[in-house]
């Protein structure tokens, strides 16, 4: 069993043979599952049984994922993983922005989707209100109260930029975070277009981060749509 097993999660989904799908693998590794085969369910089941994540289908018979999506954002930060046909980066962004925290594309296996569902249960169940002091990971270490970064016991001397896009970033991890998200978090809402400044500075982080800047381990790039932090 998962170290997450025993969490409640719902399923919005339908079509019932994925449903069944998603929900045998999911109690297969222990969890308690929930079904709603639209919208309007989707919200109600939400609303009253609060799981500790959803699994949503966009392409819902009565109404938009991604509006369901916005609809849970305004009460719960509870996790949200897409499971759609809609493979565009267009429609990732889209789910992503509205407050999704990670996007999977059909047609999709049950290892991946139970790797994915842990990941989220763990970053969720790991977050406490005040924030955890320190953040360590390979042989980095930042310590937030000093807003000191380490890398195997030396100090690295990054930016007010850089440091601002590290830690928004792996205070999430296991998240995708698009480029529109770190833009308004860490240039502010009048640069959503000014998507260059976030590969800019990313690579040079990324050098000062990385064991091999080429092939990241920890700040990982989701194609055309943003970044992932990974421990």
């Amino acid at each position: 069993m998962s170290p997450a097993a025993g969490s409640q999660i719902l399923i919005v989904e339908d079509e019932a043979h994925i449903r069944r799908f998603v929900r045998l693998t999911l109690e297969a590794e222990g969890h308690t599952v929930h079904e709603a085969d639209g919208y309007q369910r989707g919200l109600i089941e939400a609303g009253t049984r609060r799981p500790d994540l959803v699994v949503l289908d966009l392409g819902l018979p009565d109404g938009d994922g991604v509006d369901l999506i916005r609809e849970l954002r305004q009460w719960s930060p509870m996790p949200v993983i897409v499971l759609s046909a809609r493979s565009t980066e267009a429609s990732k962004i889209a789910a992503l922005d509205a407050g999704a925290d990670d996007y999977l594309v059909k047609p999709f296996g049950s290892g991946e989707l139970g790797a994915r569902v842990r990941a989220q249960l763990r970053r969720h169940q790991q977050q406490t209100p005040g924030g955890a002091p320190q953040i360590a990971f390979g042989e980095v270490r930042i310590d937030l109260v000093r807003r000191v970064v380490e890398r195997a016991g030396q100090v690295l001397h990054l930016t007010p930029i850089e440091y601002k896009l590290l830690t928004h970033l792996a205070s999430q991890p296991d998240r995708v975070i698009t480029h529109a998200q770190l833009l308004k978090a860490v240039w502010g809402p009048g640069h959503l277009e000014d998507s260059h400044y976030v590969r800019v500075h990313m690579a040079n982080l990324r050098k000062k981060i990385e064991a091999q800047p080429s092939m990241p381990r920890h700040l990982v790039t989701e194609t055309g749509i943003g970044y992932r932090f990974v421990a």
